[in-house]
């Protein structure tokens, strides 16, 4: 079985391997040169539970889902690193369920989503054709379609590469002197000749993530304490703010996926025990839960408070990611080389 599914910026292919003997029940394997990160939903009705993220990279597969697959329905939803350069890529269905940018765990009554603001979203899933076996492999592929998972590891490395700022040659699976000098100089600038392939891909995109920027506006939390962050613009010269996302430590949460089309938003974020934790001189309105203010000014009257956000300038970049640390918002990491057009 084969699908085209439309996904965010590019499609993913999605085939059903042969069931495996294998212990795992649900097992994700990705044919494709991007890092995937992939959340399952299993449906017994009137109740769904929804769980992710299950990292997978280029060449890999990984087990999603441990226990024997008797549910009445399976859904699968993949989608790229942030690590990646450009738009985002993703793999999904019709079927809405609620997830976290965060590792996460969702029981809920009903199959259809019911997110609640500020605490999780929907995202598009695929259903899956188990055939009723309790073990099954599912294979995640791009178009063009890599011919095995050996070469979709290497054609993930010159991915990484370039998302770097090398130049590998084509994203694809033939190796190449070109590509092999670009390793060498990665390995070499990051100290890393001695690493294993799992290292490797684990280095190439934590360092990716630094600079790195997919459409839309991301919010990382490099500290420890979950941050609720609300965002600001003057659109058209009508000002809007809007929260709340909630990014727990060591995560990143997409506030806007749509390309930026403003050359500054502004941004606020409080703990969970009402400290600030960014902020800067620009003053909006908020509200204690989640909240939509096309109004500036005069917060009292509406019965609303007033902060003071940050500006973070975007400098007319279609993404940007904004890292808060302890200390609050960092600086922003030099732009990453300008890559060359893929032949």
């Amino acid at each position: 079985m084969r699908l085209v599914l439309a996904g965010l910026g590019a499609a993913l292919l999605f085939a059903a391997a042969a069931a495996t003997p294998a212990k795992a029940a649900l097992t994700l394997c990705n044919r494709t040169s991007y890092i995937l990160y992939a959340a399952t939903a299993a449906i017994n009705t009137p109740r769904s539970q929804t769980q992710g993220w299950t990292r997978i990279v280029p060449g890999d597969c990984q087990i999603a889902r441990k226990e024997a697959l008797t549910a009445e329905t399976y859904l699968v939803h993949a989608r790229s690193s942030l690590a990646h350069s450009g738009p985002a890529r993703a793999w999904g269905g019709t079927f809405p369920m609620c997830v976290r940018d965060a590792n996460f765990t969702l029981t809920q009554t009903g199959a259809m989503a019911v997110c609640r603001a500020g605490d999780s979203f929907a995202l598009p899933f695929a259903a899956l054709d188990t055939e009723g076996r309790a073990n099954w492999t599912m294979m995640l592929d791009e178009e063009p379609v890599l011919p095995s998972l050996m070469a979709a590891q290497l054609a993930g490395v010159k991915r990484l590469l370039r998302d770097n700022g090398h130049d590998p040659g084509p994203i694809d699976g033939s190796a190449s002197k070109q590509t092999g000098a670009a390793l060498a100089a990665f390995r070499k600038a990051m100290n890393a000749e001695k690493l294993d392939n799992a290292a490797l891909f684990t280095l190439m995109e934590s360092e990716a993530r630094k600079t790195a920027a997919p459409a839309g506006y991301t919010i990382c939390n490099d500290g420890k304490a979950v941050l609720d962050v609300a965002l600001a613009e003057t659109a058209k010269g009508k000002p809007v703010s809007r929260g709340w996302w909630t990014v727990p430590g060591g995560a990143c949460a997409r506030a806007l996926t749509t390309p930026l089309a403003a050359d500054a938003f502004y941004l606020f974020a409080r703990r969970k025990d009402g400290t600030v934790a960014a902020g800067g001189k620009e003053m909006f309105c908020i509200a204690p839960t989640p909240f939509e203010i096309a109004a500036r000014g005069n917060c009292a009257t509406r019965k609303q408070q007033e902060a003071a956000f940050v500006r973070t300038p975007t400098d007319g970049r279609a993404g940007f990611i904004a890292r808060l640390g302890e200390k609050g918002l960092l600086p922003p990491p030099p732009r990453a080389p300008a890559q060359p057009i893929p032949k």
